[in-house]
């Protein structure tokens, strides 16, 4: 690719591969979209360079000027990195709950960290955000409320799932801020409109990291829930089961949320014929070192069929 003149540069772009040994039956080919491979280790890099780069450009955001936003991890630590290469000061506001590791990322990027209570949850600490941005002066980011989110995952993830695959049958992403599954599902079913869209959320009052649960009664403004044909719930066993599964099988050292999604694309399969089953694995394993996911001996019985099926929404 050549010689990067910054490692803004290096965003996006990031390999599809095919995950070969996991299907569970020969028609369905399963692929995972490699989101880790971004500098800071998550798809988060690709919204907050192409929101910061959008409010540089309007004037939103001035030469300077602090910037602001709320987050469970991923997109906190993008922005510190980015915010700082660009000349922002940053600061992130982050429930209690987050893993030690982000933290320590946060204040090593040089950002400076509000900590919400436990108890109240990402729509608090968004809720503190926007008022740091009214009375501090500060930019607030808004990766809930910006459609340009979906539009970095339209013109960025789903763009290049499609150069590097010609059909895609069923698109499975874990629902966050509902950039990803809104911009780069709105592509895809453009190109194919049968191609079925599916969200993966925790279970109501389960902490899975990095996904969101639309029933807690925080629905981020960025997701359009037309571009959804079903959603999955998941908690924490099946995703740490399947993060797992991916790196003992494929060499894959993918995030819990990944596990997650590989967790509802086993699901899918057992209930198609055929087609092509795109994933995106969202962030690396690196994050999560101090839990005990990578320690923990493969938990016995644990099997996408067994689920109950009312965890399914299906379309």
């Amino acid at each position: 690719m050549g010689v990067a003149d910054s490692v803004i540069d290096l965003v996006g772009k990031t390999p599809l591969v095919e995950l070969k040994s996991l299907s569970p039956k020969p028609g369905v080919r399963f692929f995972a979209k490699l989101e880790g491979q971004n500098p800071t280790g998550s798809i988060k890099d690709r919204i907050v360079v192409h929101l910061l780069r959008r409010a540089r450009e309007t004037g939103a955001l001035q030469p300077g000027q602090p910037v602001v936003e709320a987050s469970t991890g991923n997109t906190g630590v993008s922005l510190a990195l980015f915010g700082r290469l660009l000349g922002h000061p940053v600061e992130v506001c982050v429930p209690e709950s987050v893993y030690p590791e982000i933290e320590v990322l946060l204040r090593s990027f040089g950002a400076r960290v509000r900590r919400i209570p436990r108890q109240a949850g990402i729509k608090t600490a968004y809720e503190a955000a926007q008022a740091i941005a009214r009375e501090e002066g500060a930019y607030l980011l808004n990766q809930f409320g910006d459609a340009e989110n979906a539009a970095a995952h339209y013109q960025g993830t789903g763009a290049e799932i499609l150069a590097d695959l010609e059909r895609v049958d069923v698109f499975v992403a874990g629902l966050g801020t509902g950039g990803t599954i809104t911009g780069a599902g709105r592509r895809l079913k453009e190109a194919n409109p049968a191609c079925k869209v599916v969200g993966v959320e925790p279970r109501l009052g389960v902490h899975v990291q990095g996904l969101h649960s639309l029933a807690d009664g925080f629905i981020p403004p960025v997701l359009d829930e037309s571009v959804l044909d079903a959603k999955i719930l998941v908690g924490n066993r099946h995703a740490f089961s399947h993060a797992r599964r991916a790196m003992l099988a494929e060499g894959i050292f993918g995030g819990i949320s990944s596990g997650a999604v590989l967790h509802a694309a086993m699901r899918i399969a057992k209930r198609i014929a055929r087609g092509n089953v795109v994933m995106i694995f969202a962030d690396g394993g690196w994050k999560y070192l101090g839990t005990s996911l990578w320690e923990a001996e493969e938990e016995a019985g644990v099997d996408a069929a067994d689920d109950p099926l009312d965890d399914v929404l299906w379309w």
